[in-house]
């Protein structure tokens, strides 16, 4: 077993010493748990990654990352003030507790007229609305906004399993991106189930009859039933299309 002391990717403040031991997964495990993030890899404080703990030392200072590229602790993270403008840096988004790693030129040049170019087209917008990682804070759900950003990156519309197309709708409505709301109204009917105008058979029609109390009336439209025969006092015939039929199934005279 080996002591080793984990940082926040970027950052040389509030690390936490565990116990390395068992795998990288293992490892991982323990630092996202210490840690509050998803834990994917690890760094040494040279950049270095590390892909098997048996290169781990004891007392190692090691930086945690969720995917994102290694941030020299020792520098600012933030993109210099002259950079502004230039759009090519790399910089890191903190989403709703979730981070998302990009470039300056995916969130303005793609689509320049959204919301969220103009929050980085501009210097002055974000004062200090960024974390202890220099990531920039916004207050959206991750599993709508990810679908956003990777439209920004290549163009397509991509939403995992378990993620409401509606959510990711309004998402795109609150960034102003009326290219994926298109997209997003064409995906949401074609995710409605197909209008069902099968006839009704005769055991759902007896089904029906069962679950309504006996002073409630029962409607149908647009339903077309045919030779449900119910053998019961009182009940004489059903309508057919063309011909109607008694309840022993005799033709009878219109």
């Amino acid at each position: 077993m080996r002591r080793v002391t984990l940082f926040l990717n970027g950052s040389p403040k509030n690390g936490k010493v565990v116990a390395a031991y068992g795998t990288l997964s293992d490892l991982l495990s323990v630092a996202s748990s210490k840690l509050g993030i998803k834990a994917t890899s690890v760094y040494n404080g040279k950049g270095g990654l590390n892909d098997d703990i048996v290169l781990i030392r004891d007392d190692d200072v090691l930086f945690v990352c969720e995917g994102e590229p290694f941030i020299d602790p020792q520098t600012d993270s933030k993109p210099p003030e002259g950079l502004l403008g230039f759009h090519t840096d790399w910089l890191t988004l903190h989403v709703g507790g979730q981070y998302f790693t990009t470039t300056w030129s995916t969130l303005v040049n793609k689509e320049p007229d959204i919301m969220l170019a103009h929050m980085f087209k501009d210097k002055g917008v974000w004062g200090d609305k960024q974390d202890h990682r220099g990531a920039f804070l916004i207050d959206q759900s991750p599993g709508y906004f990810e679908p956003i950003w990777n439209y920004l990156r290549h163009g397509q519309l991509i939403v995992n399993d378990g993620i409401d197309l509606l959510g990711v709708l309004e998402e795109a409505r609150f960034f102003g991106m009326d290219s994926l709301i298109e997209h997003l109204k064409v995906a949401i009917k074609n995710s409605q189930p197909p209008e069902d105008h099968l006839p009704i058979s005769r055991k759902e029609f007896v089904r029906c009859l069962l679950a309504t109390p006996t002073k409630s009336e029962i409607l149908f439209f647009y339903i077309y039933i045919c030779k449900a025969f119910l053998n019961s006092k009182g009940y004489i015939c059903i309508v057919g299309e063309d011909q109607t039929f008694t309840s022993e199934g005799k033709q009878l005279q219109k």
